[in-house]
């Protein structure tokens, strides 16, 4: 379970402002990746858990991102489309909305934490955190939200294309998934660039 021990440490060196960076959906067939920067409160209340967006319920990530929205002291949420992501490649697009998400956010960080290894091109300082969502309240705050969101995105995208079942498997690579688009092709919120195997070969 992550904690602010991170973000306290930080501020003792001086830092004034410290942000956490993640995403949801780099690894879906269908659909946006979506980032979200979150600059947390001084303290957080224990009954509203915080951790890696997928070890938390359905019911959890909602208050969590009610709870979030309510009392962080800012935050931005940016949805990169499939369209930009065959343009630049999952990972380049991730870390160009990971820029976006932080460049606009207000306050504006002089530190951001970013979960995984890679780091977007930004002004501020920022640090690589593997497992971050799990270690920083900042992170894990910023992975709750990318979810939520994409989720909701998702459903909405299963409702308008209910052939392939986008609300259920939100665009991951599932049996299920994969046989729909066997069966209709793609739709038009597929990435082009992610192979399908039997469409695009073994």
């Amino acid at each position: 379970m992550s904690d602010l021990s991170l973000e306290a440490s930080l501020k003792r060196d001086g830092y004034q402002c410290v942000a956490g960076v993640d995403e949801a959906g780099r690894g879906p067939l269908a659909g946006p990746v979506v980032v979200a920067a979150v600059v947390m409160p001084e303290s957080w209340p224990d009954d509203v858990p915080l951790d890696d967006s997928k070890k938390l319920s359905p019911r959890q990530r909602e208050a969590a991102f009610e709870a979030i929205r309510k009392n962080s002291r800012g935050y931005r949420i940016k949805v990169v489309p499939p369209g930009e992501i065959d343009r630049l490649n999952i990972l380049a697009a991730t870390l160009a909305g990971m820029a976006r998400a932080l460049e606009e956010l207000v306050p504006r960080p002089d530190m951001a934490l970013v979960d995984g290894n890679s780091l977007p091109r930004v002004s501020m300082e920022c640090r690589a955190i593997v497992g971050g969502d799990g270690i920083s309240h900042s992170i894990a705050a910023a992975s709750i939200l990318a979810k939520v969101v994409r989720d909701r995105i998702m459903a909405a995208y299963g409702r308008l294309y209910p052939g392939w079942g986008f609300d259920r498997h939100k665009g991951y690579p599932t049996r299920d998934h994969r046989e729909a688009v066997l069966k209709l092709g793609r739709s038009p919120i597929h990435r082009l660039s992610f192979r399908v195997r039997g469409l695009d070969g073994p």
